[in-house]
């Protein structure tokens, strides 16, 4: 950058402009940087605690249903179970997480989770089902953090480089050619003021 400089007053300012342009930037990028990594992990620790809860409820779920199951019978339970009548459909909207844009599902449900008559089920059946009902609300919660985490994950990245770039790169530079051109300034000004002094010793001579 310094070979190609143009040492005036006037690429001066405009360097300085953009040093502090930069050290601008870089603060709020750091800020940004740092409040972003705070909120991810604590999305980490909440995603963690939900993960392990579903794992749990849906180990109890199929037990639940296994022992239906076998009550009822593999050929009478997949009977029961054949012509699903309930029906989710998912819609995808977005909303603002410090710039990141993390997704906000929207479901539509319509139907009943249980899509057999009570004459010839288990009522073990009935109490699976149900509980796999309420466990669907969790896996789309799940399913939203998870998704948070990785584009939140992504943009700190993307700011990371662009905080880097800036304090390693950009910023160095700009002070190196300041202090470059500051330095070619002074200099002309001294040698100015010792021509100024000889041509003053000449004029006196005469």
């Amino acid at each position: 950058m310094i070979e190609n400089i143009s040492a005036t007053r006037m690429e001066l300012l405009r360097l300085k402009r953009r040093l502090k342009l930069a050290q601008r930037g870089h603060k709020l990028l750091k800020d940004k940087q740092d409040e972003l990594m705070s909120q991810l992990l604590a999305i980490i620790d909440e995603v963690k605690n939900l993960r392990l809860s579903i794992e749990r409820k849906f180990q109890s779920i199929l037990f639940e249903f296994i022992l239906a199951s076998a009550k009822m019978g593999p050929s009478q339970a997949e009977e029961a179970l054949l012509l699903p009548t309930k029906k989710i459909s998912v819609s995808v909207k977005k909303k603002n997480l410090m710039s990141v844009r993390v997704p906000l599902f929207e479901k539509e449900v319509e139907g009943n989770i249980i899509p057999y008559g009570y004459l010839n089920t288990s009522s073990g059946m009935d109490a699976a089902l149900i509980k796999f009902n309420k466990f669907i609300e969790s896996l789309f919660n799940l399913a939203e953090k998870e998704k948070s985490v990785q584009l939140m994950a992504d943009e700190i990245e993307e700011t990371r480089r662009r905080v880097n770039s800036l304090e390693y790169k950009l910023i160095p530079n700009l002070t190196e050619s300041i202090k470059y051109i500051t330095m070619k300034l002074d200099e002309t000004e001294r040698s100015s003021i010792v021509r100024l002094m000889k041509i003053k010793d000449i004029i006196r001579g005469h």
